[in-house]
């Protein structure tokens, strides 16, 4: 399913056969080449849209959820999500554009941006429009209604808060969304970046460890293609964030440095300058995230400063 504009190119949407009707894992973004894609990759196998039984989405996101509204609207289909993510999409559609922009805004101030960045962004998520609330919700452990299958959903939290991966028991096989990709690592972002008793790259970590125990046949992911040794890739996947990590901490001394300013220290895949403000958005989301995680581990303070969000070495 094509992503228009975005570097990540396309989303992995599955089709599962029943008795009532095929299920589908993610339903991609809400365009219209993604929906012409949808539409006839089922035609491929002789199925129409209208006949889709359920969508359930491995997370919120708008390359995952976007279109399960529209699959609903052709279909009467239902559209499932953990509860923690149902949350989520519930708040994004009470809240207008302006509103979220203005959410963005400042919280770049409160980590550090500097004047000239806030004058020109323009916001981020508010240019999406939220996706539709579920029917259903999910919790760790429950059985998707997937006729004549045993599809269960397993809570893997961190890239969302209600991520899930999905564990076709009859099949073996497991479908893992964003939360272990082939070659990329998804984005662990904290926002706001000060939100206090929240850790996703703590609950990230944590989830790979648990599906890192598991020897299933096949990993189908929502990006890329289909690997085998699920556990191998867990454990380079933990290996990142811990690299990672460090290298956060080398950026620290027993001076406060801003947030912002630790975001533009790190090794991104552009330089921090040619990077556009909603990618600098995003990745000082990431570095919160770490932040949060040393935080945790005792290996960093909070230390703000005139009401910017500021980190110092702890001890």
């Amino acid at each position: 399913m094509p992503i228009p504009g975005n570097p990540l190119a396309y989303t992995l949407v599955y089709a599962l056969e029943s008795p009532r009707g095929p299920v589908l894992i993610d339903a991609g973004w809400q365009h219209e080449d993604a929906w012409a894609a949808l539409t006839g990759g089922l035609a491929t196998f002789g199925i129409d849209v209208a006949d889709v039984h359920g969508v359930v989405v491995t997370h919120f996101h708008p390359d995952h959820a976007g279109l399960a509204g529209r699959v609903r609207e052709a279909s009467g289909a239902w559209i499932a999500m953990h509860r923690a993510d149902a949350d989520i999409v519930r708040l994004f559609n009470s809240v207008d554009r302006a509103q979220r922009t203005g959410i963005e805004h400042d919280s770049m101030r409160r980590a550090g941006a500097s004047a000239a960045e806030l004058e020109g962004f323009a916001g981020g998520g508010g240019r999406v429009d939220p996706p539709a609330i579920p029917d259903r919700e999910l919790g760790d452990g429950d059985l998707v209604d997937l006729p004549g299958r045993k599809l269960r959903a397993i809570h893997t939290p961190g890239h969302s808060p209600g991520h899930i991966c999905l564990h076709l028991e009859d099949a073996d096989r497991i479908f893992t969304g964003d939360h272990v990709l082939p070659r990329i690592t998804p984005h662990i972002g904290l926002y706001p970046y000060d939100i206090p008793g929240v850790d996703p790259l703590g609950e990230f970590l944590g989830s790979l460890a648990r599906i890192g125990e598991m020897t299933v046949e096949e990993v189908l992911p929502a990006h890329q293609y289909r690997f085998a040794d699920l556990p191998a890739r867990v454990r380079e996947i933990v290996e990142h964030h811990e690299e990672r990590l460090g290298e956060v901490t080398a950026l620290l001394s027993a001076t406060p440095t801003a947030l912002w300013d630790v975001a533009a220290g790190l090794t991104w895949r552009h330089p921090w300058t040619e990077m556009p403000l909603e990618a600098r958005r995003m990745a000082t989301g990431e570095a919160a995230a770490h932040l949060r995680t040393l935080e945790n581990r005792g290996l960093v303070r909070r230390a703000d400063v005139d009401g910017v969000l500021g980190f110092t070495l702890a001890g």
